[in-house]
């Protein structure tokens, strides 16, 4: 098996700079929870119509539909996660990942229902909590913010409490 996983230290000095270009062109933190809401907007006008989705009031308050930093960064994130397995040759196209299949089974409508309810679930807590996992673990712990810190130590508790309870102790390394 090809090993296709980054160094750590690199990923964490190009995410400390990124941080500094977007804290300095943009005047924004990193984050993206803001502009995939925007883009669910923009993705409800065909079926509310531009009206409805500027009279609701989560969108009109927080996340109107917009084409600017946060939609931009939403854009950027998968091109470059695209860019990045291009360049690793590790891109496919698959429905069933081998880990979800060896423990949940091969059912495809399975693996999508779990994958949008995790997906629905997931923002719906970071919009709750006013940021993302970039916006509060990365550019709040940037900021020394004992939110970011919490945030993170959390955020890593209950990833290893629910790998756990899902796939439970894999000794394949």
């Amino acid at each position: 098996m090809t090993n296709y996983r980054w160094n750590p230290y690199l990923v964490g000095a190009l995410i400390g700079l990124l941080s500094l270009f977007t804290f300095t062109l943009a005047d924004k933190p990193i984050g993206i929870s803001t502009g995939i809401a925007q883009a669910a907007g923009a993705c409800a006008m065909p079926v509310l119509g531009a009206e409805g989705v500027a009279q609701n009031s989560y969108w009109a308050k927080k996340a109107a539909p917009a084409w600017n930093y946060g939609s931009l960064f939403v854009v950027g994130s998968f091109l470059g996660a695209l860019g990045s397995s291009l360049v690793s040759r590790s891109f496919k196209v698959g429905s069933v990942s081998e880990v979800w299949s060896e423990r949940f089974g091969p059912s495809v409508a399975k693996r999508l229902g779990a994958a949008f309810l995790g997906g629905a679930v997931l923002i719906f807590g970071a919009r709750l909590a006013d940021g993302c996992t970039s916006g509060h673990g990365i550019s709040g712990s940037l900021q020394l913010a004992l939110s970011g810190w919490t945030f993170f130590i959390v955020m890593f508790a209950s990833g290893i409490v629910t790998a756990f309870l899902l796939f439970g102790r894999n000794t394949k390394a």
